[in-house]
């Protein structure tokens, strides 16, 4: 089950998500490679806003020192690709309650 869930947040088949590399993402969104190494990265999208908080912040820090400052078109995250989710789905909540705080 899990396996099939991340599949479909990184986009389904690879027909899917070659057909969406060359699109640009979303006005207000960012697209993000997530995972510590290429083999199980996922591309997803996320809201541009999330970017400046702190402990988004604090993740990319971590990201930088993992995989530099150059990227291919994307932000890279060296993160546990539930592990990043949850915590978009905690700053979402947090945003939504507190729209202020970013």
């Amino acid at each position: 089950m899990r396996g099939m869930v991340k599949k479909l947040l990184c986009g389904g088949s690879k027909n899917f998500a070659s057909s969406r590399t060359s699109a640009l993402p979303e006005e207000g969104k960012v697209r993000v490679y997530v995972g510590k190494d290429k083999e199980s990265q996922c591309k997803l999208e996320v809201d541009a806003n999330l970017l400046n908080h702190p402990m988004f912040e604090d993740l990319l820090r971590l990201s930088e020192e993992e995989f530099g400052h150059s990227y291919e078109g994307a932000l890279r995250i060296a993160c546990d690709i539930d592990v990043f989710i949850n915590l978009i789905n905690l700053l979402k909540t947090m945003h939504h309650h507190n729209p202020s705080s970013f």
